[in-house]
């Protein structure tokens, strides 16, 4: 087995089973999504906070940020990995991206966590 410092799950059948597993989270929330906003009659601010009031929709939300970050790590340093052969480079690019995802995943927290329903 590869050990490489820079994957997220340290080995290649981890990180496959990482990025399927994330996809398939951020499929479920995407078809909820959908689905809510199919089905309401009305989406204004009262039905939207309402939702996102709920504590399993919180830990769902926070479960699909979660599920980017690793999604998104993961298929960066792939194509990094396969494009950029200066290392220099792939690892400003892979510090940058990671930065981005981490500052996505606790923007989503401080947005989502203290919503209370109106």
């Amino acid at each position: 087995m590869v050990k490489v410092a820079t994957t997220f799950g340290r080995s290649g059948t981890t990180d496959y089973v990482l990025l399927r597993a994330s996809a398939i989270i951020l499929a479920l929330y995407a078809i909820f999504m959908v689905s809510f906003l199919v089905s309401a009659e009305t989406v204004n601010y009262a039905v939207w906070t309402n939702l996102f009031a709920g504590l399993g929709m919180k830990i769902f939300t926070m479960l699909a940020l979660t599920s980017v970050l690793i999604h998104g790590w993961i298929g960066i340093w792939q194509v990094l990995t396969d494009y950029i052969k200066r290392s220099g480079l792939r690892a400003f690019i892979q510090f940058v991206v990671c930065v981005m995802l981490i500052v996505c995943w606790f923007a989503g927290l401080l947005v989502v966590w203290p919503v209370e329903g109106v």
